[in-house]
């Protein structure tokens, strides 16, 4: 019977999960964005006596920072994204920025961020745009290594990796379900 009282309260919502738990969760979430952040192509082709190698590696690593409000700043996408943080010291989040919309004409839309919060290097929120529509914003903040040869060093650079539920169309045809956005 006690069992049954605790699974319901626990749907319920009665009993609060603990904060370890939740820091535990968050930071297991931002270890699967940061790997799907990641990627790796090593391919070597010989034809008439010509070897040609081709390598990328993309390493990304949670960057966790032990004051939440390091996080802040302006972070700068590919094809015209562009968000704003602020963080508090508790890890309360305000942020607004651009998306660039491909379907039909390219449009720039504002938005803001509702109910945003940063555990850990995982920034979780609501994007809310200008027409009012809304859409779920999860991202992971990272080192991210490029590297273009097995011997390279790489380029580390820091910023907010975002993956997308589902892949979103670009204009020349292409899709892509991931964007990198850069701190300037």
């Amino acid at each position: 019977m006690r069992q049954l009282f605790l699974a319901a309260a626990l749907a319920a919502g009665l009993l609060a999960v603990p904060a370890h738990a939740r820091q535990t969760d968050a930071a297991e979430r931002a270890r699967q964005l940061a790997a799907q952040m990641s990627k790796s192509k090593h391919a070597v082709r010989e034809k008439k006596g010509v070897r040609v190698e081709k390598f990328k590696e993309i390493r990304s690593e949670p960057a966790v920072r032990s004051d939440p409000r390091e996080y802040a700043g302006d972070y700068e996408a590919d094809m015209g994204f562009r968000l704003r943080l602020t963080v508090a010291p508790g890890g309360r989040v305000e942020g607004s920025g651009t998306d660039t919309s491909f379907t039909g004409d390219r449009r720039t839309r504002g938005f803001r961020l509702r109910d945003a919060r940063v555990e850990g290097a995982l920034l979780t929120g609501t994007k809310v745009f200008d027409d009012g529509s809304t859409e779920k914003f999860e991202g992971v903040f990272i080192n991210r290594t490029d590297r273009n040869s097995p011997r390279d060093p790489g380029t580390t650079a820091f910023g907010l990796g975002v993956v997308y539920e589902s892949p979103r169309p670009r204009e020349d045809g292409f899709s892509f379900s991931r964007l990198f956005y850069q701190k300037k």
